[in-house]
């Protein structure tokens, strides 16, 4: 089974490379950040074209969150548990694939918090925290889970471009990896660094300054699974080439995170 993640910086701006690559990639499971839409607003008969039940936890104009599945989905949630938050961040389900054991999977769109240090900033963490206790109680089902999306953590120097001078970004300051680690701590893996055997890749590219040509980017996009999902990995990677301008729908500029993934036995 094949579960995706990506942040696509509004669904309706961008559906023809979304389409191309779901066509391409074929994901069993995917989960959406940043689709910037009302549900009403959100292509649900595109997707169900393809055979895919649609999930929606949509907000006007920013954040929002979706999840797409061609097997069996049950008990959707929508928000972390126990965290008041006005804004659309968080869905989870359990997904059933036929003839095998089902994967409770937790779609995210951390938030940026910058500027740091702030109320923004404040509010990630306290974000983190909430996302914390529920990551711990997942565990505690013993079943297996895959918590993915835009973490918007750098767990890591190598997980940035330029180290020094990102150290006082809401991305990257200590107390956002401590909390980051925590978490992981609980006995989750952060499967893609895993996957690539700690060697340095990127799953984001900001518009600005040039930074696509320059390979300026950062890893901000995470697949944390429990050890029943740990343990089902077979691979994972990273689908580069959306970021692209020059490939694919030349007409649609790019989003400008790119589509991250595993595959579970």
């Amino acid at each position: 089974m094949k579960i995706a993640s990506w942040n696509v910086n509004s669904i309706n701006a961008r559906l023809p490379r979304i389409l191309d690559w779901f066509d391409a990639a074929k994901p069993d499971v995917c989960v959406l950040q940043e689709i910037k839409c009302v549900d009403e607003k959100f292509p649900v008969s595109d997707f169900e074209d393809r055979g895919y039940n649609v999930h929606v936890y949509g907000q006007k104009t920013y954040n929002g969150v979706a999840l797409l599945s061609k097997h069996p989905v049950e008990d959707v949630i929508r928000g972390v548990p126990g965290f008041d938050d006005e804004f659309s961040r968080y869905i989870e389900a359990t997904i059933t694939p036929d003839d095998a054991q089902p994967v409770r999977v937790g779609g995210l769109y951390l938030p940026n918090g910058n500027p740091a240090p702030g109320p923004k900033y404040d509010y990630k963490l306290a974000w983190m925290e909430a996302f914390e206790a529920h990551a711990r109680s997942l565990l505690n089902t013993e079943e297996a889970v895959v918590l993915t999306g835009d973490y918007n953590v750098i767990p890591e120097p190598e997980g940035v471009y330029d180290p020094r001078g990102w150290a006082d970004d809401a991305l990257f300051r200590l107390e956002t990896r401590t909390a980051f680690r925590r978490i992981l701590n609980l006995g989750y893996t952060d499967a893609l660094w895993h996957t690539h055997q700690g060697q340095p890749f990127y799953t984001f590219w900001d518009y600005q300054a040039g930074a696509w040509n320059k390979n300026n980017g950062l890893r901000i996009d995470h697949f944390l699974m429990s050890p029943q999902a740990f343990d089902r990995l077979s691979s994972g990677g990273v689908d580069k080439d959306t970021r692209d301008p020059s490939i694919g729908n030349g007409d649609v500029k790019p989003s400008d995170h790119v589509p991250v993934w595993v595959e579970m036995e």
